[in-house]
This record gives C-alpha cells, sequence and structure tokens, in this order.
C-alpha cells in the first residue's frame, strides 16, 4: 500500500500545462508511424538496394541534427509557442508529400525536409516543459513526457504494421493526421496561456548563463557525456534486434515482445522511480547509477544469451533509461537562462540526433569485424566512462545547484 501511494503521489502536483503538454506529444507520437517502416517502404515498395535505403535514412539523422539545432536557435527568438505550432502544422503536407518522391535523390531531399521540421519541435517542447511546471517538479514533467512518447511508439507502430499491408500511402497520411490534431490541440490550449516559472536572469559577460552554449566549455563536456552514452543506448533501435535475431535465435514475434515489454516497464515504473530517485538521490548520483547500469545491461550480453539473461539485461536497462535521460533534461534546464534555454535544449537535442548518424554503422561494424560480444563489453566500458564523467562534471558544472527545486 505504502509502494501504491508512492506511485499515485508521483503523479500529483503536476501542473495542467505538464499534462497537456503530454497529451500533445501523445497523439504526435502515436502518429510516427513512418520511420519504423521507412526502409522497409523502399526495399520492398520502391525497389531501393540495401544500400541505397540506408544513405537516404542517412539524411533523417541529418535532419534532425539541422531540426534541433534550428528549433532550439528559433525558439529563443521567437519563443516554444510558435516553433511548436509550426513544427507540427508544417509537418502535415511534408508528410502528405512523401509518396510523391519516388528516387533516391528525391525521397532524401523530402526526408531531409520533414525531420528537419519535426524536429525543431523538439527543444521548443523541452522550452515549454520548463517553463510550465510547477517549481519542483520540472524532472517529473520531463518524466510524464517521456512516458506520452513511449505510449506513442508502442501505438503507432502497431498501427503501422496494420495499415502498411493494406497501402503505405496510409503510413504518410495516418502521420499527417495525428501531426494536425496534435498541432490544432496544442495551439487551443496554449495559445493564451502564461508561463509559469519566469526566470530573473541578469545579463552580464561574467554570468555563464548568457553565454551561448556553443561556447560554455562546461556544458560542452557535459553534452559529449551525453552523446557517448546515446551512441551506446540507442542500439537498442538497431544493432541489438540483429543481436537478438542472429545470435540469440529469436522469432521476430519474441524480439516484438521483448519491446513491448520495455515499454511498458517504462510507462509503470518511470514516474515512480523519478520520485524515489528525487527524494533519495542527488543529480550527480542520479545520472552515474542509471548510466553504470545502462552499461551492465549491455556487458551481460557479452556473456550469455539466454533468453532469461535478455530480459533481465532489457529490465535493468529500462531501469537505467529511467534514472538517465529525464535527469539530463533536468541539467541542462538548471545550467540554462531564461533567454537561451533553447539553444541549450538543442545542443543536448544535437547529441541524441548524431547518435542516430553514429550508431547504427559503428554497431555494425564492430558486431562484424569483432562479434557481438566485444561490441556489448565495449559499450558497458564506454558507458562506465560516461557514469563517471557525470559524476563529476554535474558539480563542477552546478556547483551547489543540484535539485530542480533551485530554479527559479
Amino acid at each position: 500500500m505504502r509502494l501504491l501511494k508512492i506511485y499515485t503521489d508521483s503523479f500529483k502536483g503536476l501542473s495542467a500545462e505538464s499534462w497537456m503538454l503530454a497529451v500533445v506529444m501523445l497523439i504526435n507520437r502515436s502518429g510516427s508511424m513512418v520511420l519504423p517502416f521507412l526502409g522497409i517502404y523502399m526495399t520492398d515498395h520502391l525497389g531501393f538496394s540495401l544500400k541505397n535505403a540506408g544513405l537516404v535514412l542517412s539524411f533523417f539523422g541529418i535532419g534532425s541534427v539541422l531540426g534541433s539545432w534550428l528549433g532550439g536557435m528559433i525558439t529563443d527568438k521567437i519563443g516554444e509557442f510558435k516553433v511548436q505550432s509550426a513544427a507540427l502544422l508544417l509537418s502535415v503536407p511534408l508528410f502528405c508529400m512523401i509518396p510523391l518522391f519516388k528516387s533516391e535523390v528525391g525521397l532524401a531531399i523530402i526526408i531531409l525536409l520533414q525531420s528537419t521540421v519535426s524536429e525543431a519541435f523538439r527543444p521548443a517542447n523541452s522550452v515549454a516543459i520548463t517553463r510550465y511546471a510547477k517549481k519542483g517538479n520540472i524532472t517529473r514533467s520531463f518524466s510524464l513526457n517521456r512516458m506520452a512518447v513511449n505510449l506513442g511508439f508502442s501505438i503507432g507502430p502497431a498501427l503501422g504494421g496494420i495499415l502498411s499491408a493494406i497501402s503505405y500511402n496510409f503510413l504518410f497520411f495516418s502521420n499527417a493526421l495525428a501531426a494536425l490534431i496534435a498541432g490544432i490541440t496544442y495551439i487551443w490550449f496554449f495559445r493564451n496561456r502564461s508561463h509559469r516559472n519566469r526566470e530573473i536572469v541578469k545579463e552580464t559577460t561574467s554570468n555563464p548563463k548568457s553565454l551561448s552554449p556553443y561556447r560554455d566549455q562546461k556544458f560542452i563536456l557535459f553534452a559529449f557525456f551525453c552523446l557517448l552514452f546515446s551512441v551506446c543506448f540507442f542500439q537498442i533501435l538497431n544493432t541489438l534486434t540483429i543481436f537478438y535475431k542472429e545470435e540469440a535465435k529469436l522469432s521476430q514475434r519474441t524480439i516484438g515482445y521483448i519491446l513491448g515489454y520495455s515499454g511498458l516497464i517504462i510507462v509503470i515504473l518511470e514516474m515512480l522511480f523519478v520520485q524515489i530517485a528525487e527524494r533519495k538521490f542527488k543529480l550527480r548520483f542520479t545520472l552515474f547509477l542509471g548510466t553504470f547500469l545502462c552499461g551492465i545491461s549491455f556487458a551481460i550480453l557479452g556473456f550469455n544469451n539466454s533468453l532469461v539473461i535478455l530480459i533481465i539485461s532489457m529490465t535493468i536497462l529500462c531501469v537505467g533509461e529511467i534514472w538517465t535521460l529525464p535527469f539530463m533534461s533536468t541539467v541542462t534546464a538548471l545550467r540554462s537562462g531564461a533567454d537561451n534555454k533553447g539553444a541549450y535544449m538543442g545542443l543536448l537535442g544535437i547529441g541524441f540526433s548524431l547518435a542516430f548518424i553514429i550508431t547504427p554503422s559503428l554497431g555494425t561494424f564492430i558486431a562484424q569485424e569483432f562479434g557481438f560480444s566485444t561490441l556489448w563489453i565495449g559499450t558497458g566500458i564506454l558507458m562506465t566512462i560516461a557514469a563517471i564523467g557525470f559524476y563529476y562534471i554535474i558539480p563542477w558544472m552546478l556547483g551547489d545547484k543540484q535539485n530542480e527545486s533551485d530554479m527559479e
């Protein structure tokens, strides 16, 4: 009963705006059917070679980098409301235009444009979370948003599998419809809203918060460790599933069950575990522990690939993810100022986007040349390095302000 009370309490005190941002994210991500099936669409429907399909997919990663940078920069100039509204509504015609392009070059260009526009939404959304969250609830607001993302990504691919069996065009039009509904919902609710957090930052060159994040050496080092973590972690989207298929000899249905299990674990446990970390841990230890657990989850795969070990590994990975990803955003929010929060969130997003470009080719290369055992043990070592890096960089960067309640 006590555990149940802690769990229900983890949802209490969140602002109405935080809930609505999560609802908008859920609607938008529930329509995210294109990316998981884009490679199949190109090879099966358009007849692209595997190599050319991979090159086109790389333009999605490039667009993500551009979108994170542009979205963060523009958010600081015109505000997160206009950026989120524009990103959602402009995505609608771009999704509808994708089926019109049949060549590799044409599809690469439209995918680049679409991902640039769509990913500009992310830093603006992160800024909105920090500005509408109640004081002391920033990390839980990020966690609620992430829970919506995980729910959406559970719903989207399942619907995408059904729709693609009928017609691939339904994928793109459904994605467009979800973006349209999300955009209308967001504009309707937030058009006249005032921010809850009105930070006052003195504009002096001695104040590190007035700096561009690209000149903030401490934050750049933190962002590097975030990139290192992301390159390792996002193997869950590609290399890990190949390992399940080729080394563990799992069927596609079993792989789907394990991935579905991971999403379910995140949805059930995230708010509870974030609540525990906020009460018991400092930020430096939370990120250290979360990253270290992620490293362990990958490293044990280098020694055993039985189904029981795979499930244990995924469970540990989910817990580590919960104690890492939302708290990265909290650290970024604490380091930034009122006038450059979008740029800071954009730089953090660039690291994630770069990981989408680096991880697939690097992971498969190491697995092919040196074996999966080397890949997973090496991943564990790199995660441990990142964990140690977080432990020392966070107090150096934030000083005594290692609690979100310190944010004005």
